[in-house]
């Protein structure tokens, strides 16, 4: 392993649990730990899976502008989020495109958002450049990040601080664990329901080993993280979303609220408006769509898709033979007059073409606790 790759507080964690150690996102983090991949995303699918997603930035917004200049580089609203609500979003650049994916939380006396590890360095001097000016923005390169994911993960936490249950879906706030003080918000990308538990650096190995002392949780790694958030239909920063794909085109319109739409009170005023509300009104030439294969051979990222005579019509961006559905499945980007449900196209794999039908998503039914 290079040595150049950063660790995080968890890594001799990793390391005692026999983890496999990969380079991701400039990190030596864990794919899988022995038991394998598919039995630790059945794992997080039946019972609680534990994640370390500390390689993620984590960054705190501080003074009385935070909200609406936050609101500038994206198409959500935040002037209106609540104490303790939390909301997805996209950093845009001047075409629509996004330039990452985030998770924005209101506490009482900042906006706290967790970005993608790839893009921290990026997204911190995008708004030190574009909003410095108008608010405080703090990294936190000293907080570990634990995601807790699956249908018993609330009985699990509950153990450590009852309060946790009373969260719902996309809210948040502080809780003390053995006397450590942690930001936990109920979400996650796994589908399931779940939380992100955020705490001091170094207090984040003795939290994860009190969670993996639960009867109901086990670890698990890049792997079965990657896996389960494709069966949730969720998109991957750099390969699902990128800098040429917008909001419309990815199908998450659903992120941007009424206030920031076209004739809504704060409508437009942050990077590519104009080309996200001409597609919202118009639609895009292109979507993101679900694939599901009717052969057993899974279609991995980058494969060609084509009709029946043999044009091509665009490429897989994620893909897996799914534990869940037990059938290859996969997320691509097609023409719209081509994106229809039941559809099927043609995968080129090694040569050989494969059909696939458009399905709808999530592959697998979202169960967040609402």
């Amino acid at each position: 392993m290079s040595a150049d790759l950063l660790q995080t507080p968890l890594h001799a964690l990793h390391v005692e649990l026999g983890a496999k150690m990969v380079p991701f996102a400039g990190y030596e983090m864990p794919v899988n730990y022995p038991g394998g991949i598919i039995a630790e995303h059945r794992h997080c699918r039946t019972s609680a899976a534990l994640f370390d997603v500390s390689h993620m930035g984590q960054l705190r917004l501080l003074g009385a502008d935070a909200s609406a200049a936050l609101e500038s580089l994206v198409p959500a609203d935040i002037v209106d989020l609540g104490v303790g609500k939390q909301r997805y979003t996209q950093l845009t650049n001047t075409s629509g495109g996004i330039l990452d994916d985030l998770m924005v939380t209101r506490r009482e006396s900042d906006l706290f958002l967790v970005v993608n590890a790839a893009c921290k360095t990026d997204d911190t001097r995008h708004l030190m450049t574009h909003i410095g000016h108008r608010c405080q923005i703090v990294p936190l390169p000293d907080r570990g990040l634990l995601a807790l994911q699956g249908p018993k993960a609330v009985q699990a936490l509950a153990r450590l601080n009852a309060d946790v249950a009373r969260l719902t879906f996309m809210t948040g706030g502080s809780f003390p664990i053995n006397g450590v003080e942690c930001f936990i918000t109920r979400s996650g990308y796994t589908g399931e329901d779940g939380f992100e538990i955020s705490m001091p650096a170094e207090e984040a190995t003795a939290i994860a080993r009190q969670l993996l002392e639960q009867p109901e949780v086990k670890p698990a790694g890049l792997g079965a993280r990657d896996t389960l958030r494709l069966e949730a239909g969720l998109c991957l920063y750099g390969h699902d979303i990128n800098t040429t794909t917008t909001p419309i085109e990815a199908g998450l319109a659903w992120s941007i609220q009424k206030v920031r739409r076209h004739g809504g009170a704060r409508a437009g005023h942050y990077p590519g408006a104009a080309t996200i509300e001409r597609q919202l009104a118009s639609g895009a030439v292109i979507k993101r769509v679900g694939l599901v294969g009717l052969e057993r051979i899974p279609v991995r990222e980058g494969a060609t898709l084509h009709d029946v005579k043999g044009h091509k019509l665009g490429h897989v961006t994620s893909g897996t033979l799914s534990p869940t559905v037990d059938k290859p499945i996969a997320m691509a980007y097609l023409a719209v007059n081509h994106a229809h449900p039941a559809n099927e196209v043609y995968a080129d794999v090694r040569g050989k073409r494969l059909p696939m039908r458009i399905a709808g998503m999530p592959f697998a039914p979202h169960r967040y606790q609402r």
